[in-house]
């Protein structure tokens, strides 16, 4: 079973999520951010894995902490549903154009985590979403799940359009380089 329950609290959020790499295709998520939920649903279901998330966070700051936070949250559940990652594919690339907009990630799950995001996202509410959360979002997965992630957006002009195809390429490659091949650790070394 790859699959994982994890929960985190601070001072800013509390967070509670269940996982399963390998379940249906599913999200059920509360983050008290609609749009963020919306982009989370996407996930689940484009990355073909179950997402329960709740988030209480200190929305009467802002969203800042719940978006980064879920990241967190998320990244962890991911490496421990993933384990010592032996017969994964590993690699993947994806490409999602989403009407005007083309966005694209490229991942490994090597266990080293690094970061990497190219392109412009307007400094705009979507909602209640801050559009430029998405790249917190996504340096905070990356680092807690130990992957290297490359994405960008090509080009674009409508913000719900990017955002919304980030988050399709992720999963999308997500999935991918997750599948099961059955052929061992996928490294010289022998591990990741």
């Amino acid at each position: 079973m790859r699959s994982s329950r994890w929960q985190r609290t601070t001072a800013e959020t509390s967070i509670r999520i269940e996982l399963d790499l390998d379940g249906p295709a599913s999200a059920k998520t509360d983050t008290g951010i609609g749009f963020f939920d919306h982009m989370l649903a996407q996930l689940g279901t484009h990355g073909g894995m179950q997402l329960h998330l709740a988030c209480d966070g200190d929305l009467e700051v802002d969203g800042h902490h719940t978006v980064e936070d879920c990241g967190i949250v998320i990244g962890q559940a991911l490496a421990q549903a993933l384990g010592n990652r032996s017969g994964i594919r590993r690699y993947a690339t994806m490409f999602i154009p989403m009407d005007e907009t083309l966005a694209v990630t490229h991942l490994d799950i090597s266990g080293r985590p690094f970061f990497v995001f190219r392109g412009t996202i307007p400094k705009v509410r979507l909602g209640a979403f801050d559009a430029e959360l998405c790249e917190e979002f996504f340096r905070a997965v990356a680092m807690n799940a130990g992957l290297t992630l490359h994405m960008e957006i090509l080009y674009g002009a409508n913000v719900h359009h990017m955002v919304e195809a980030l988050f399709k390429s992720f999963a999308h490659a997500l999935r991918q380089a997750a599948e099961l091949t059955g052929r061992g650790v996928l490294s010289s070394k022998g591990m990741l």
